[in-house]
């Protein structure tokens, strides 16, 4: 992912309703499923806000859309999808923009991000620093009944 920044969600347009978009359907627990990643396997789960990792560097996972959405706004980081991936009037790949050079991404709103990810069944894994206390960027989606995500 790219580590550089860019525009904050609120000065591009998408996304800019600072409503609490609370758990999602799965009270932000993560999804399991035949396909599951090791990641997921030995990530913290994260099911609110509050939370904090256990120690820098961790691999944390979650589901819980505030959680997803403070952690990216954190990082001037807006919802985008991948230009020409779309499937007829579905989203195509989901992204994370923070602001590089990719002319791909198109920034979408954080409603219809939100809605492709559940509809999917997606878990959202990331972190919040590197082991070296250092911000992160990292976060990978992963649907675990597709190895194909």
């Amino acid at each position: 992912m790219a580590q550089d920044k860019g525009n904050n969600a609120r000065d591009s347009g998408a996304g800019t309703d600072e409503e609490d978009l609370g758990p999602g359907p799965d009270g932000g627990k993560i999804r399991r499923g035949p396909d599951s990643s090791k990641s997921l396997k030995y990530s913290q789960e994260v099911t609110s806000p509050e939370d904090e990792p256990e120690r820098e560097g961790r691999s944390l996972a979650t589901t819980h859309h505030e959680v997803i959405r403070q952690w990216a706004e954190e990082r001037d980081g807006v919802p985008a999808t991948v230009e020409g991936t779309e499937h007829g009037d579905h989203l195509g790949v989901l992204r994370i923009d923070f602001g590089g050079e990719n002319d791909k991404l198109r920034h979408i709103s954080w409603e219809e991000w939100f809605e492709t990810f559940d509809s999917r069944g997606l878990n959202f894994i990331y972190q919040e620093q590197r082991s070296d206390g250092q911000q992160s960027n990292f976060f990978r989606l992963e649907n675990p009944n597709r190895e194909d995500a």
